[in-house]
């Protein structure tokens, strides 16, 4: 193996945690990085020794709510002390996860991912982006965040992906010979997504049918970006890696089952 060792910014987190058990299955030394690990990427608490000797920082961390101010912060933050942090230790590169879309939005938390993308590219250390589609656990949140035997949820077109999908291809990335340490302008940001266009609606009133809640699909009018989203704005591209499982696969999975299960299953954000 050409790289050794391995740190994971948010390793307890939804995406983070997939990415540590796919380095980890690989048989790559994996550093885990998280508020429970002792490692705060915010304060810098734990940071300058949970970097050393490592070749590649994974940004898996996430904000946990969708206020864009406060996400932007989270992530200019945090992308300037890794990268501070990892540049004193040595690391060579850092790849990071975003969202598909986040040079198309203008306000939410898909548009602080522009500040996410523009603070690691913008850093002394090489980088490289990831935009993934939302994950699949993403719609056991919409259902959870009404509360009801009834849901309304926006018809607003998706390519859903499963969060060991995202933390594969990030892998790749991370391990990968022959990329480029920094794209050059103009080269496509690598996307990654699941295998099937679909609804929001769509997709809950699955997952809905397990929990006893009925979907009632809606235009998506109030949410931020709604008609971007709607003329298909954050789709992947002709270039996206598309893979499985489907929404309905996984819901069948036994990775769906916390979604399944419904409100406070699953993992946060484990920054």
């Amino acid at each position: 193996m050409s790289t050794r060792k391995f740190a994971v910014a948010g390793a307890t987190g939804r995406l983070g945690r997939h990415v540590v058990d796919v380095l980890t299955e690989q048989g790559y030394e994996v550093v885990r990085m998280s508020r429970a690990t002792g490692v705060d990427i915010i304060s810098g608490e734990g940071l300058a020794d949970a970097l050393m000797g490592v070749d590649v920082i994974v940004d898996a961390a996430s904000w946990h709510a969708s206020d864009q101010e406060a996400a932007s912060e989270f992530f200019r933050t945090a992308a300037r002390n890794l990268h501070e942090a990892g540049l004193e230790a040595g690391a060579g590169r850092v790849v990071a996860a975003s969202i598909i879309g986040a040079d198309k939005a203008t306000a939410g938390f898909i548009a602080a991912q522009q500040v996410h993308e523009e603070a690691h590219l913008s850093g002394p250390l090489p980088a490289l982006i990831l935009r993934a589609s939302q994950f699949h656990e993403f719609v056991g949140q919409l259902l959870d965040w009404q509360q009801g035997d009834v849901a309304y949820i926006p018809a607003l077109p998706t390519q859903l992906v499963a969060c060991r999908t995202v933390a594969e291809t990030m892998v790749e990335l991370a391990t990968g010979s022959g990329l480029p340490t920094q794209p050059e302008p103009g080269t496509p940001v690598p996307e990654v997504a699941g295998p099937r266009k679909e609804t929001l609606a769509d997709a809950a009133a699955l997952l809905g049918a397990r929990r006893g809640v009925k979907v009632v699909p809606v235009d998506g009018a109030g949410m931020p970006d709604a008609e971007i989203a709607a003329a298909g704005g954050f789709l992947p591209g002709p270039l996206a890696k598309l893979a499985g499982p489907t929404f309905e696969e996984w819901l069948a999975s036994d990775a769906g089952a916390d979604s399944v299960a419904g409100t406070g299953a699953g993992a946060g954000s484990g920054s």
